[in-house]
């Protein structure tokens, strides 16, 4: 059960407020005209744009962040609702949406609630309970709520759609919300990746849908209950929260029973056999899917395919992003825009003119021939999924499918002015001891599309390294699954390398969830630099 939160006019404060979660969820606090503080410990451009719509941000984690709501001046008290809660059992495009979320929100006020001048403090799992200015919350007898209990009450003030999964959480989520503001339904958003589409990772709509990025990675997903849920697979990642793929689907199965309706790709057999969903998706034009795909068409820029509805042809679905991958992702989409009554031509052009989350096989620019992509790939099969894509940038060939009905595929040419790529670099930063310590053996098998693999040490995320592994010994292991592997211990070494081994041709992917990308920006000038010239394939 997530905890009441009160949207009446307290105030709310962040602890952490730059994070990529909490970073969201204050964006629509702050855009309803609620009272949003925050803290954090530097500035970045996530936080400027809270601050730009009025966000307070305290730049240290103390107890005297909290002294200031003391001197709030008493805010009027808004009188309850006593309308009964709405029934949103059907999905109905017609709905009236300022009174449908004026009457949801009312309706979870209490009476005669009076507000506080103390505010009630957002934590994430991020935050220690030694942290002085939690502690100071504790003390001052602030509500303390978890990023997921605020998420659940957003959830329950919308008709909501909420995207789960181990892997494809932000580009499905991010993919759905794109569909839906390109078709006029204007959601509202909540994810943890940055969309140029919205200018971020959130955006506040005026209508009664909510699309959500639902993290399972500390359990908490059980909180949520949505109008839609959806579940792109199932594996084992966090192995500082659970201790067995067993656990991990109790929770999705807690999920399952929390949302209206679950759509769920039967490409992976977990959620095939475990959570059986109500709406099913598939590549597989063999299984038998609710909604699958034939004639897919893999090129090096663009992917094509032929989608099917419950065994009648939908029609052709043009994508930017590469790999079998998101191509699942999509076919995600098509479903929850199916399910809320838009038509498949509206969905196919929404889809074709999505061009992806920032950190999800980003292209981060070309210099002198050499492609340099930014992902947030950190588990053995985002990895493995993430570098096959980028081998797709290799072929000059398309890789197609066989039809359902005949031989025929379909056919698309993407106009592409840049250099043939004729390796692929993979720069890997493992992320979290625990993780890499639990998947050492698997990533030593995710490579095999890369040509040459740089390794450089274990980004913590906060973590204690436990004498468990590092850097080099994951790239030892890798070593002996492939030819050309390089360890550098950390990013300076990991640059002066690139430096020296890139070449005009070059895919450079970038692959981290920590700050390995950081470095991007200062390989690429390199390149750029009037001492580096390209002479016959080398470098002058």
């Amino acid at each position: 059960m997530s905890k009441y939160v009160d949207f009446s006019g307290r105030p709310f404060h962040f602890i952490g407020i730059g994070g990529i979660g909490m970073s969201a969820l204050a964006y629509i606090l702050a855009k309803r005209n609620l009272p949003t503080y925050g803290s954090d410990l530097k500035s970045s451009h996530i936080t400027k744009r809270l601050q730009a719509i009025g966000t307070h941000i305290f730049w240290c984690q103390d107890a005297k962040n909290l002294e200031s709501f003391q001197q709030v001046s008493q805010q009027k008290n808004l009188s309850p609702s006593n309308d009964s809660n709405l029934n949103l059992s059907s999905i109905d495009l017609r709905l009236n949406a300022e009174a449908l979320m004026t009457e949801k929100r009312n309706s979870r006020m209490e009476d005669n609630q009076e507000i506080s001048e103390l505010p009630q403090v957002i934590c994430s799992t991020a935050i220690n309970k030694t942290n002085s200015e939690y502690k100071a919350a504790i003390a001052l007898g602030c509500p303390i709520l978890h990023r997921s209990d605020l998420l659940a009450a957003l959830i329950q003030d919308y008709q909501s759609i909420a995207v789960a999964g181990t892997h494809g959480k932000t580009t499905t989520s991010s993919l759905i919300g794109f569909m839906l503001l390109e078709t006029g339904l204007d959601p509202t958003i909540v994810i943890g990746g940055e969309v140029d589409a919205w200018e971020g990772n959130a955006r506040l709509g005026n209508s009664p849908y909510l699309v959500a990025e639902a993290d399972e990675s500390d359990g908490s997903l059980v909180k949520l209950s949505a109008h839609i849920g959806v579940v792109t697979n199932i594996e084992l990642d966090h192995p500082d929260h659970y201790e067995s793929l067993e656990q991990v689907v109790e929770t999705f199965k807690v999920f399952k029973e929390n949302c209206q309706t679950l759509v769920g790709c039967i490409d992976c057999s977990t959620v095939k056999n475990f959570l059986q969903p109500t709406i099913s998706y598939s590549l597989d034009s063999d299984n038998d899917a609710d909604y699958t795909v034939d004639c897919v068409d893999y090129q090096s820029h663009v992917t094509l395919a032929r989608v099917w509805e419950r065994g009648q042809i939908l029609g052709e679905l043009q994508l930017g992003l590469l790999g079998k991958h998101n191509l699942s992702n999509a076919l995600a989409a098509v479903a929850v825009g199916r399910l809320l009554g838009l038509e498949f031509p509206a969905i196919a052009l929404a889809i074709a003119k999505f061009e992806g989350a920032h950190r999800r096989f980003e292209n981060r620019g070309e210099c002198n021939g050499i492609v340099f992509i930014d992902d947030y790939a950190h588990h053995p099969s985002e990895v493995s999924a993430t570098l096959a894509a980028a081998r797709l940038r290799k072929k000059s060939q398309k890789v197609t499918t066989k039809s359902r009905t005949s031989t025929t595929s379909l056919s698309f040419t993407k106009q592409n002015n840049s250099l043939p790529i004729q390796r692929v670099v993979a720069i890997f930063q493992p992320h979290r001891h625990s993780r890499t310590q639990a998947f050492v053996s698997e990533f030593a098998k995710s490579f095999n599309d890369a040509d040459l693999v740089i390794v450089t040490d274990i980004y913590s995320a906060g973590e204690s390294p436990l004498g468990l592994i590092n850097g080099q010994q994951v790239a030892e292991a890798i070593s002996g699954y492939h030819q050309q592997v390089y360890y550098q211990a950390s990013l300076e070494s990991v640059s002066t390398l690139l430096h020296e081994v890139l070449r005009p041709g070059d895919l450079a992917i970038f692959l981290s969830a920590g700050n390995l990308n950081k470095i991007i920006p200062e390989v690429m000038a390199y390149y750029q630099r009037p001492h580096y010239q390209v002479v016959s394939g080398e470098t002058a």
